[in-house]
């Protein structure tokens, strides 16, 4: 039963990792730049009594200049040169298309977290009862219960050793690391002590 779903979850991940590769290389293959992905910003200081302005054309880089990005032109005549003189403009230009293959592969991320989550709150318990049987999880609730964290230490780790299947070494590991925890839980907030 675990293989099974370790191998659907692989297969999940293979075909993510696959569908965020054709996206971005679809979003790459475009050629035409939008008219969103390149503009021309100017930023206008007060110049005698008229505020300063930002402003944003979409244009060339060689139009990237006052008289072409800033319309309308608040000065006349010989004073348009001396506003000018003092707009800084920029030409930026940026990718859409690694910005959205960027944020559909973190999404993509977050998607297989998320099922990863959903799959070790409430699937793996069904799934443990089905395997191991109701008795058997009662009795490593009583083990949690014990006043000796580290007495079925022994045990735990000849299991693991017996077992050749990596899944059951790292399921030990994770039932030996519970109880430390619950074990410190109960020192804490039942006990007020302090573990060093």
């Amino acid at each position: 039963m675990y293989r099974l779903t370790s191998r659907a979850a692989v297969n999940l991940l293979t075909f993510s990792s696959l569908m965020c590769f054709l996206l971005i290389l679809s979003a790459k293959t475009s050629e035409a730049k939008n008219s969103e992905d390149i503009r021309c910003k100017c930023i206008c200081p007060p110049y005698k009594d008229i505020a300063g302005q930002i402003y944003n054309q979409n244009v060339s880089l060689k139009d990237c200049n006052c008289l072409h990005v800033v319309e309308p032109m608040p000065v006349e005549g010989k004073d348009v040169e001396a506003y000018c003189l003092r707009c800084e403009c920029k030409y930026e230009e940026r990718s859409s298309g690694t910005i959205k293959g960027t944020i559909i592969a973190y999404l993509s991320i977050l998607g297989l977290l998320l099922l990863y989550m959903v799959y070790l709150t409430l699937l793996e318990p069904i799934l443990k009862r089905r395997l191991f049987g109701h008795s058997q999880l009662i009795q490593s609730d009583d083990d949690v219960g014990d006043q000796q964290p580290f007495a079925n230490a022994h045990n735990v780790l000849s299991r693991s050793r017996s077992g050749s299947n990596m899944l059951n070494k790292v399921e030990h590991a994770q039932q030996r690391w519970k109880r430390q925890v619950q074990e410190q839980r109960k020192s804490v907030f039942d006990r007020h002590v302090v573990l060093s």
